[in-house]
């Protein structure tokens, strides 16, 4: 036991021995690597201390510079201050002096200003514009010019204003590019009437100017009436130096708009909706009614004076007819002959009258009628105010238009049956008196052959 104690401290002794050499070697090998790496931040410390000296030189020299370059620009300012000034004085003086020289023509050319934004106006919406495009420019020129124009350019809007004023009293033919109604262009020959009318063929047409770039001459989407047409077609038609009438529009176009948003009389007729139509369907009726028995009346009457210049009794007419029965009863006494012919003519009379309560009621059921679409036609204008107010005209112009048209359709069929009924009345009231009157003769001379 004592012996592995000693053996086990003299291998310890042994172990600390040699750790003892490895760590005086390891410190030595530290502190030389200490002292390189401290030789080596030295270096590197110098490195980093010339560089920063030389920036801080640049900086320092690029201050100067910058210093050097803003006393030069505040020197720079200064002066141009001052020019300014004195620039400005003198712009004052300059500006008093041209104010004194120019006196009243300052008025004057505030004046033409004046006249010549006017004249880009009309020139710029005259039918001439559409032939010649490009002579507004010195008018627009001269509405734009800053200064005093010159000699020329007041002797150019002379020229413009008499131009137009000379364009205005001539009737030209050219050609030209059309847009149609369908969006389609063509190139056509128009006339122009001064500047009032612009058409083609029997179409009038309008110069389309509210782009200045881009107008052009369009064709009316809605056409006036017939015989306004007929004299554009006359005119379009004409021989150089021909007199042909036409329609003019003074007020260069706004006449012609009015006048082609008027309806038409079937458009109009069209706003007195079904009870319009109805109304117009029973003056038809009535109107063949009377013409019917017109004509019937005619042929009997003419039949009646026949059968007055003939001898004989011919049955093709009432009233021969009528002493038919007379020549049939001759041998009868007066009062019984009496009788027969009173008879005979009250046979022909509902042939002589027939149809005649027809027209009077159709007379007086179309201003029935009539009333009838005014009620309608304020019952809808009455919902359409209550609906969307009186802000807008438009939205009650329907109803008002169907009150108003049946009203009148109704009076403008009651009043000519009215008439054609009272005319048929007359006749065969006629006719029957003629009946009446030659059977009295008959009875009378009846009486006397029997005393």
């Amino acid at each position: 036991m004592r012996k592995f104690i000693i053996t086990t401290f003299a291998v310890v002794c042994g172990s600390l021995a040699t750790g003892s050499v490895m760590a005086q070697q390891s410190l030595d090998q530290l502190l030389q690597d200490v002292k390189k790496a401290r030789s080596e931040m030295s270096a590197e410390n110098k490195q980093r201390e010339q560089r920063f000296q030389r920036e801080r030189d640049n900086q320092r020299a690029l201050l100067r510079d910058v210093q050097g370059q803003l006393s030069r620009e505040e020197a720079r300012s200064d002066s141009l201050t001052q020019q300014f000034n004195t620039n400005e004085q003198a712009l004052s003086e300059m500006s008093e002096n041209l104010r004194v020289q120019v006196g009243n023509f300052g008025e004057m050319f505030g004046v033409v200003r004046q006249v010549a934004g006017d004249t880009v106006g009309v020139v710029r919406s005259s039918l001439v514009s559409a032939q010649y495009p490009e002579r507004g420019d010195v008018a627009k020129r001269l509405a734009e010019i800053k200064g005093l124009p010159s000699i020329d350019d007041l002797d150019a809007l002379r020229i413009l204003l008499f131009e137009e004023m000379v364009e205005s009293g001539k009737v030209t033919r050219y050609p030209t590019t059309i847009v149609t109604a369908d969006g389609n262009t063509e190139e056509a020959d128009v006339v122009r009437v001064g500047v009032h009318n612009l058409v083609t063929g029997d179409r009038f047409l309008k110069y389309n100017a509210e782009d200045p770039v881009h107008s052009f001459v369009e064709e009316l989407a809605r056409q006036p009436q017939d015989r306004f047409r007929s004299m554009a077609a006359d005119l379009f038609n004409a021989s150089p130096g021909e007199v042909v009438g036409t329609a003019v529009d003074p007020s260069r176009g706004s006449l012609l708009g009015l006048l082609i948003q008027a309806p038409s009389l079937p458009e109009r007729i069209d706003q007195g909706g079904v009870v319009g139509y109805v109304i117009i369907v029973l003056g038809i009726i009535g109107l063949l009614i009377a013409v019917w028995r017109l004509l019937y009346l005619s042929g009997v009457g003419s039949g009646i004076r026949r059968q007055l210049k003939s001898e004989t009794a011919s049955e093709k007419n009432p009233l021969g007819r009528i002493l038919k029965v007379y020549d049939d009863n001759s041998d009868a006494d007066t009062e019984t002959l009496e009788l027969k012919l009173d008879e005979a003519i009250l046979r022909e009379a509902p042939s002589l009258e027939k149809w005649q309560g027809g027209i009077k009621v159709l007379a007086a059921v179309a201003p029935l009628l009539g009333l009838l679409g005014t009620v309608t036609g304020m019952i809808a204008t009455f919902q359409a105010i209550t609906l969307f107010g009186t802000g807008d005209p438009k939205l009650m112009a329907g109803g008002i238009s169907q009150a108003l048209v049946t009203t009148v359709l109704g009076l403008c069929v009651a009043i000519p049956l009215v008439l054609l009924h009272s005319w048929v009345a007359g006749r065969s009231r006629a006719l029957i008196e003629i009946l009446e009157e030659q059977t009295a003769g008959i009875i009378a001379r009846k009486a006397e052959a029997d005393r």
